[in-house]
C-alpha cells in the first residue's frame, strides 16, 4: 500500500494553506523588490565602463556600489530560491522517495540544522551589523571608502527573510510528513 493510499482524501486546513500562501506571497513580493536592485548595479556599470573607456576617467565609487548592490541582490534573494527549490540538495536519492519520506526528512533537517543554523547566524549577523554602526565602519576596499554598516545590515536581513521563508517550507514538508501528499 502505497503512502498516499494509507489516509484518506482530504482537503489541507484552511489556517495551514493560507499561512503557506501568505508566506510564500510574502517571498515572492520580496523577490520582486529585489529584483529591482539589477537596475541601479547596470546603470553603475554602464557608466564605469563608459566613462573608463569613451573618456578615460574611471571612478573610484562603482567598484565598492557593484559589489555591494549585487551582494545585497544575492543575499536577499535566498528566501525565493528556497521557495523555488533552488538550493543544493542531493536530488539523485531525493527523486525517488514517496511525499512522506520527504516530508520527514525535510521536516527533521528543518528543526535540526536548518532553523538552529539560520538563528545563529541571524545573531552573529546582528552582531557584525551592530558593531559596524557603532563605529561607523568603512569600505579600505577603495579610495572612495564608503560606510559600509548598511551593507552587513542586509545580512541579518537576508537571514531574516530565509527565516521566515523557512516556516513556510517546513510547514510544508510536516503536511507531507503527516498526510503522505505535497502541499500545492
Amino acid at each position: 500500500m502505497s503512502d498516499a493510499a494509507a489516509l484518506p482524501m482530504s482537503e489541507p486546513p484552511a489556517p495551514l494553506v493560507r499561512l503557506v500562501q501568505a508566506l510564500d506571497g510574502f517571498a515572492k513580493a520580496t523577490a520582486s523588490l529585489t529584483s529591482l536592485l539589477v537596475i541601479p548595479l547596470m546603470l553603475a556599470m554602464v557608466y564605469e565602463v563608459s566613462a573608463r573607456y569613451l573618456f578615460n576617467a574611471p571612478t573610484i565609487w562603482a567598484y565598492d556600489v557593484s559589489y555591494m548592490l549585487y551582494g545585497t541582490h544575492f543575499m536577499l534573494g535566498t528566501a525565493y530560491a528556497l521557495l523555488r527549490g533552488a538550493h543544493i540538495r542531493t536530488d539523485i536519492f531525493y527523486q525517488y522517495w514517496s511525499e512522506r519520506r520527504k516530508g520527514i526528512i525535510d521536516s527533521l533537517l528543518y528543526l535540526l540544522f536548518f532553523f538552529p543554523g539560520m538563528i545563529f547566524y541571524f545573531w552573529m549577523g546582528m552582531q557584525e551589523f551592530l558593531q559596524s554602526w557603532d563605529i561607523g565602519e568603512r569600505s579600505d576596499l577603495s579610495p572612495w571608502q564608503p560606510v559600509i554598516w548598511p551593507f552587513k545590515g542586509m545580512i541579518p536581513l537576508a537571514i531574516l527573510l530565509l527565516m521566515i521563508q523557512g516556516v513556510s517550507e517546513f510547514a510544508k514538508s510536516a503536511y507531507a510528513a503527516v498526510t503522505g501528499r505535497a502541499l500545492q
